[in-house]
């Protein structure tokens, strides 16, 4: 399955509010703890970076004398 933005938000919503149920599009979801709930935001943000190409950052640095 790939996971979309609206699924994350709908994840981080029932971690806020402290429900453990779950609905993405047509599938209903119960999680056993909160544990859970933070494992699965955690997989689902991976994939969306992943799949979104933002897998790896480069950041650069500058310098100047004055």
């Amino acid at each position: 399955m790939a996971w979309t933005t609206t699924d994350l938000a709908t994840i981080e919503a029932a971690i806020a509010s402290g429900t453990l149920r779950v609905q993405f599009a047509d599938r209903m979801v119960q999680y056993h703890t909160v544990t859970e709930l933070l494992k699965a935001r955690d997989a689902i943000k991976q994939s969306i970076s992943t799949t979104a190409g933002n897998a790896t950052r480069c950041t650069y640095s500058s310098f100047s004398k004055g």
